[in-house]
């Protein structure tokens, strides 16, 4: 199919043209979300939705309902609570080995490492949810190596082993708590029957797409991906062209794919991905990058690479308008919260 059909099925199968009810079934759509950044995750879901607000999705991040943890491609990941523990299964065994590697070059032995996953979880049995900074304090204080990146690295591996994840908000960063305490104990993963639903979801919120495209996106093997998509085909549907969108960075529409040359020009990737992990966040018309764009000071800017057609710029400033309401309802709960 040629670009144009495949930038509107696409942008159909991740709700761009016909948004989804609400944060939960847009994340359970879409798998996935890439949060890193939670505040690009949470506008990816408002482009996705209409009428949610930021502290609304900190709300179901407070209560459980979503969690975030190391998921696909060994980054952190937006999902649904009954999703964590299958994905988990599936793809925290291929990262424990990348782990090992750089808590030993961060100086800290296998037995230092075994000690500080104790260490973080007795610490959050005892005192409840507790930021990065906050466990890194905790982890120093019982001896353990927690300075520069060893810190991080020994959080992430008590996450793999499925002792904590991300979930409510404490002064203002995203903290961690007990994975049995928020989800309950793990569950056994069949590996054949995981993939085959990794493939089916995935094809839910990302058709059409190609076996590279989904180990791409999974960081799994590519026969896994393949053995997958053999068991669960599934096709996608003819779509309208996409209205026109302000996608977040690292937005699931720019991350879905191996190739995101169909929604981004060769000539204009730089402007989109310059290097060193950056995707900006950008302005698509018919699904396609125009533009990226920043929020600063309760302002959208757009900086455009290509021309606007009639009524693009119009639906754009709607775009800008959705942006604002959206984060200035967080702003405001903060300040309501500092006062």
């Amino acid at each position: 199919m040629d670009k144009h059909e495949l930038r509107a099925r696409r942008s159909a199968a991740q709700l761009l043209i016909a948004p989804g009810p609400g944060p939960v079934e847009v994340v359970r759509r879409l798998l996935g979300i890439q949060a890193q950044e939670l505040r690009s995750a949470r506008l990816a879901i408002r482009a996705r939705t209409r009428g949610t607000t930021a502290t609304e999705v900190d709300r179901l991040l407070a209560e459980g309902s979503l969690v975030v943890g190391w998921l696909m491609r060994g980054t952190l990941h937006l999902v649904d609570r009954e999703d964590y523990w299958w994905l988990h299964g599936l793809t925290a065994p291929g990262r424990l080995a990348a782990n090992r590697r750089r808590l030993h070059q961060e100086g800290v032995s296998p037995a230092e490492a075994e000690r500080a996953v104790e260490v973080i979880e007795h610490e959050l049995a005892d005192e409840g949810p507790l930021t990065r900074p906050e466990l890194a304090e905790r982890l120093a204080a019982q001896g353990a190596r927690a300075e520069g990146q060893a810190g991080h690295h020994l959080v992430m591996l008590a996450a793999l082993r499925g002792v904590a994840v991300l979930g409510p908000l404490r002064h203002g960063r995203q903290a961690f708590i007990l994975a049995r305490d928020r989800l309950g104990p793990p569950r056994p993963v069949e590996r054949d029957a995981a993939l085959a639903e990794l493939a089916r979801r995935y094809l839910a919120g990302h058709a059409p797409a190609l076996p590279e495209d989904l180990a791409r996106w999974a960081g799994l093997p590519l026969r896994d991906a393949r053995a997958g998509m053999a068991a669960a085909p599934v096709d996608s549907a003819l779509a309208a062209a996409p209205p026109p969108r302000l996608l977040p960075a690292f937005d699931p529409y720019l991350l879905g794919w191996k190739d995101r040359s169909f929604a981004v020009s060769p000539e204009h990737a730089r402007h989109v991905h310059p290097g060193g992990g950056v995707l900006r966040a950008v302005a698509t018309v018919g699904g396609m990058a125009v533009g990226t764009w920043t929020l600063r000071e309760g302002r959208v800017q757009i900086e455009r690479f290509l021309p606007l057609g009639p009524g693009d710029e119009e639906q754009l400033a709607a775009e800008a308008a959705d942006v604002v309401r959206f984060a200035s309802w967080r702003l405001e709960a903060w300040l309501r919260r500092a006062g």
